[in-house]
């Protein structure tokens, strides 16, 4: 089975349907519901804001728009050769502008969130320093 979560085709209609107040609501409540147990790893646009204002460790990725649109670029090319990188770039240029200036739910980084600029640095990298937060903010609870 091939998922297209990935795709463009989704990626072009993904912030205007995440945009849409119910769709948020019930978004934001499935994945409370995950979050119950503790413990769970969640990646999206306002997940340490809204989903989990009080999570025990919200980190923010963040990179190069260049750095981003060429990621972005080379792991669609893998399953759609025709895709363009200028395509690829308007389509993440747009995403960020609507997901930044919804109503509901905008991508914002969280006050107390941390920071990890993977401009220049490689997944596993990035790992490290996530589990290394992780361990720190598990050190310190009383």
């Amino acid at each position: 089975m091939e998922y297209v979560i990935r795709d463009l085709v989704v990626a072009e209609k993904v912030s205007e349907i995440a945009a849409i107040a119910e769709v948020r609501h019930f978004a934001v409540e499935q994945q409370r519901r995950m979050g119950r147990q503790r413990g769970i790893v969640m990646d999206g646009r306002d997940i340490g804001t809204v989903v989990f204002p009080d999570a025990e460790l919200k980190i923010f990725m963040t990179a190069d728009m260049a750095v981003r649109v060429e990621r972005r670029f080379r792991e669609m090319y893998e399953k759609n050769p025709n895709v363009g990188i200028e395509e690829v770039r308007d389509n993440l240029e747009l995403r960020d502008y609507i997901d930044s200036h919804r109503e509901v739910s905008p991508l914002r980084k969280a006050d107390d969130a941390l920071v990890i600029d993977n401009t220049d640095i490689g997944p596993e990298e990035q790992l490290h320093i996530a589990i290394r937060w992780a361990r720190e903010r598990e050190d310190s609870k009383p």
